[in-house]
C-alpha cells in the first residue's frame, strides 16, 4: 500500500503561517524597547529632544509609507521584509556605539524606513499566498494570532531587559536587540512568494498609479480603507501613555509593569478572537466598537487599578477590531495594487496617530491622564455611529 502525500495546500500554509508567526515574534522581541527613552536621557538629551526624535520618526514613516507599498507591488516583497530589519539592526547598533543625538536621530530614520518597508508588503504577501493555496478565508485568524505573537514578544521582551540590563547595561540590551533583528531578516527569506515582481506596473511609480486608481473607482474599498485609521490610531496611541494611565490610579512605580501587563493580556486575546470574529457584519462591528468605547471611558475615568480590568478588555476589543477592518481592507482588494493600498491605509492611521499625540498633549495640561483617555473614547463611539447608520442602510437597500 503506496501512503500519499500530504496535501500541497496544507503543507504550504503550514510553512507561510510558521514562518509568519516567527517573523512576528522576533520583529517585536526587541529589548531596547523599554529602555531607549532611558538610553535618551542617560546620554544627555532633554525632553524637547527626545520629543523631536519621535516626530522625526513618525515624519519618517508618514513620508515613506506610500512609495514603499507601491515598491513592494513592484518588485520581491520578501525582498523589502528581509531588508527592513537589517536597518533597523543598524540603528541600534548606532545607539549604544555611538551614543549621541545624531546617531539616535539616524536610528530613528532607519527605523522608520524598516517600518514602511514592512507596512503593506506583509499583509498583502500573506494574503496573496494564502489566496493561492485557496485559503483566503483562513486570513483572519492567521493575521490575529500573528498580532498575538507579536504582543506576546513584546511582554517578553519587557520582561527579559531588566536581567540582561543588569549584567550588561545597555550594550547588552542592544547586542540582543540586533541580533533579534538579524533573525528577523533571517526567518523572512523563508517567505514564500510566487508572484511576479512588476505585477501591476512596471515601475513602482506606475505601481502608485494602478493603485490608487482602483481606490478612486470603488466606494467600498475607499470606506474600508478609511476605517483602518478610524479603529487603529486613537488606541495605537494611547498607548504610549498607558504607563501614566497606570500610575494615575495611586498605585507605586514598581506595580506599573503588572498593569501594563494586564492591558497587553486584553490586546492579546482580542488578536486571538479574530478568526471567531471575522463574520461580524458592520452591525456587530459597530456594537464592538461602542462597547469598547464605554469600556474605555469608564476604566479609565475611575482611576484606579481595578478599573483598568475595563481598559484592557477595551484594547482587547480594539485590536480586534483592527485585525477586522484590515481583513475587510484585504478581502476588497483585487491583484491590483495591493500593497499600495494598504500603504494608503497605514498612512492614514499614521496621520491621525500624529494628530492623537497632538491632542492628547493639549488636553494632558489641563486634566489627568484618566480623563484624556476618557474623552478618546469618543471618536470610537462616532466610528460606531456611523458603522451602525452605514449596516442600517444597507438592510434597508435589500
Amino acid at each position: 500500500m503506496t501512503l500519499s502525500p500530504a496535501p500541497v495546500p496544507a503543507t504550504g500554509v503550514r510553512r507561510l503561517t510558521a514562518t509568519l508567526y516567527g517573523y512576528a515574534f522576533l520583529d517585536d522581541f526587541v529589548l531596547l524597547y523599554p529602555v531607549y527613552a532611558l538610553l535618551f536621557a542617560d546620554t544627555g538629551l532633554s525632553v524637547w529632544q527626545i520629543s523631536s526624535l519621535f516626530a522625526l520618526w513618525s515624519l519618517t514613516g508618514v513620508l515613506l509609507e506610500v512609495p514603499s507599498g507601491a515598491w513592494a507591488d513592484a518588485v520581491s516583497r520578501r525582498l523589502l521584509l528581509w531588508l527592513g530589519p537589517l536597518l533597523t539592526a543598524v540603528g541600534f547598533a548606532l545607539w549604544v556605539l555611538v551614543p549621541s543625538y545624531g546617531a539616535f536621530a539616524v536610528g530613528f530614520v532607519l527605523w522608520g524606513a524598516r517600518g514602511a518597508l514592512g507596512s503593506g508588503a506583509l499583509e498583502a504577501l500573506v494574503y496573496e499566498e494564502l489566496d493561492r493555496l485557496g485559503a483566503a478565508d483562513q486570513y483572519a485568524r492567521v493575521t490575529g494570532r500573528a498580532r498575538a505573537a507579536g504582543l506576546l514578544a513584546v511582554m517578553a521582551a519587557m520582561g527579559a531587559a531588566g536581567p540582561v540590563f543588569a549584567l550588561g547595561g545597555y550594550p547588552a540590551v542592544g547586542a540582543a536587540s540586533v541580533l533579534a533583528c538579524l533573525l528577523t531578516a533571517l526567518t523572512a527569506t523563508r517567505f514564500p512568494e510566487h508572484r511576479t515582481p512588476g505585477t501591476g506596473g512596471e515601475s513602482w511609480s506606475a505601481a502608485l498609479r494602478d493603485g490608487l486608481a482602483v481606490a478612486r473607482g470603488d466606494r467600498s474599498l475607499r470606506r474600508a480603507m478609511l476605517l483602518v485609521p478610524a479603529v487603529g490610531a486613537v488606541w495605537g496611541a494611547l498607548d504610549e501613555y498607558t504607563p501614566l494611565l497606570a500610575r494615575d490610579t495611586g498605585v507605586p512605580d514598581e506595580a506599573v509593569p503588572w498593569l501594563l501587563l494586564l492591558i497587553w493580556t486584553g490586546a492579546t486575546a482580542g488578536s486571538l478572537l479574530a478568526g471567531r470574529a471575522e463574520r461580524l457584519g458592520s452591525g456587530g462591528l459597530a456594537r464592538l466598537l461602542a462597547g469598547a468605547a464605554l469600556a474605555l471611558a469608564v476604566g479609565s475615568g475611575a482611576r484606579t487599578p481595578a478599573a483598568l480590568v475595563l481598559v484592557a478588555l477595551a484594547f482587547g476589543a480594539f485590536q480586534l477590531a483592527t485585525v477586522l477592518a484590515d481583513v475587510r481592507l484585504q478581502h476588497r482588494i483585487e491583484d491590483t495594487g495591493r500593497a499600495t493600498l494598504t500603504s494608503v491605509a497605514s498612512l492614514g492611521t499614521e496621520l491621525a496617530t500624529v494628530a492623537v499625540y497632538a491632542g492628547y498633549a493639549t488636553a494632558a495640561g489641563v486634566a489627568s491622564h484618566g480623563t484624556v483617555f476618557a474623552l478618546f473614547a469618543v471618536p470610537y463611539l462616532v466610528t460606531a455611529l456611523l458603522l451602525g447608520a452605514g449596516a442600517r442602510g444597507a438592510r434597508t437597500r435589500r
